[in-house]
């Protein structure tokens, strides 16, 4: 599957270090597009609705993303994905309308489902399997690193000049990251040859791993994508001010990254679902605890149950992906893949809010619980079912089966 282990440490080098750099010009973004967009004239509601298209953006990449790298290779498809990027975010530092600010905040969000869904590709290629969440769980982790980096690097750029400084600060991280990756050989086209397979086709093939599997995927999504959403609405049901806000956030995310490395090495010796599963409990114990808070301190530590509960899943989606992906159509497969947990991950804040629209924060809150019970289920129903990674018994079986060696 792999070559030589210096061409996988190099083939490592290659996703890492651009994955760090690339992701904190997308971090000191983030807190900027809302400003950009008022500052062009737009109201709040417009502003909120131009910040919502990077998601929206990352969406409608998810599976164009994987036919570009079944089509041209993952390694291309990361330096594609970071030219395009280069051009998303000059046209968004340099956009004097409402209109062109959210187009190019929607490419943003396209190019990084690319470059996201080709580094998950590759890293599935180049990695031995029986190191692969530790490999996954890492990138997951570089993730956040950068995109938690990414605010603070951001605001000195700002305090030296202007907001549209953070667009230029991404631009030169993203051109950073595709020098790094030229500078690095490719290993993956001397292994595998670019199979080009009917996005159709992998939809029939795999259907049934999709709506089952995938809806587990689903669930995980919207957990983890509302986390980022009901610990600020609650702190301002609370009172607390937008400082302490902050605080408990960064507090809570602290904890989160902590643990990446740790979770992958458990599901490589253990199984998939020894994290997958307490993850989702954990998440759901915290959502379930949080109504429940009346100040600061109670707050703060359900804040980082909620951030262990969500660093202990790091990268588990990414690995169960993996597992699950035909060799033959990995990349399109992985497309699909993330387009579920996107899909997820968008549709939690909306559960959350529609609890709140209709008065009641706490209701939304204590519906993702619920939805974090049944991820977890799903975990334990379905991910034996598909892979053989899943827990002990399964790659026993898999063993005796002569599946594995």
């Amino acid at each position: 599957m792999t070559g030589e282990p210096c061409s996988v440490r190099s083939a490592l080098r290659a996703v890492y270090l651009p994955a760090l750099v690339f992701e904190v010009g997308i971090g000191a973004v983030l807190p900027v597009i809302a400003l950009s967009a008022t500052a062009l004239g737009a109201s709040l509601p417009l502003a909120g609705f131009v910040v919502a298209l990077l998601a929206v953006g990352q969406i409608v990449g998810d599976v164009p993303a994987g036919a570009l790298a079944a089509r041209i290779g993952d390694r291309r498809a990361m330096l594609v994905a970071a030219g395009l990027s280069v051009v998303a975010l000059s046209g968004a530092a340099l956009a004097r309308d409402v209109v062109v600010l959210g187009v190019c905040v929607l490419g943003v969000g396209a190019t990084n489902a690319v470059f996201t869904l080709a580094r998950h590709s590759y890293l599935t290629e180049v990695t031995p399997v029986l190191r692969r969440a530790r490999a996954l769980s890492t990138l997951a982790g570089v993730q956040r690193i950068g995109t938690f980096i990414g605010p603070f690097v951001g605001a000195g750029v700002i305090h030296l000049s202007d907001v549209r400084s953070a667009y230029w600060l991404a631009v030169l991280t993203s051109v950073s990251a595709a020098v790094v990756i030229l500078l690095v050989p490719d290993v993956v086209q001397h292994t595998r040859a670019l199979v080009r397979v009917p996005l159709r086709r992998v939809l029939r093939d795999h259907r049934q791993v999709f709506v089952t599997l995938g809806l587990a995927v689903m669930m995980v999504g919207a957990v983890r994508g509302s986390r980022q959403t009901v610990l600020p609405l609650w702190s301002e049901h609370l009172g607390l001010s937008p400082a302490t806000t902050s605080i408990v956030f960064g507090i809570s995310g602290g904890v989160d990254m902590l643990l990446f490395y740790p979770a992958g090495k458990v599901m490589d010796r253990y199984g998939r679902l020894w994290i997958g599963i307490p993850s989702m409990l954990a998440l759901g114990v915290g959502f379930a605890l949080l109504p429940l808070t009346t100040s600061l301190g109670s707050l703060t530590a359900v804040a980082v149950l909620i951030g262990l509960g969500n660093g202990m899943g790091s990268g588990v989606l990414m690995t169960l992906g993996a597992d699950v992906a035909p060799p033959g159509s990995r990349a399109q497969f992985l497309g699909i893949w993330r387009l579920l947990q996107d899909a997820g991950g968008a549709g939690g804040p909306l559960l959350v809010a529609a609890g709140a629209a209709l008065g009641s924060l706490a209701t939304g809150i204590a519906a993702m619980a619920v939805v974090s019970a049944g991820s977890a289920a799903g975990l334990a129903r379905w991910g034996p079912r598909w892979s053989v990674h899943a827990n002990r018994t399964t790659r026993r079986r898999a063993r005796e089966a002569g599946l594995l060696d």
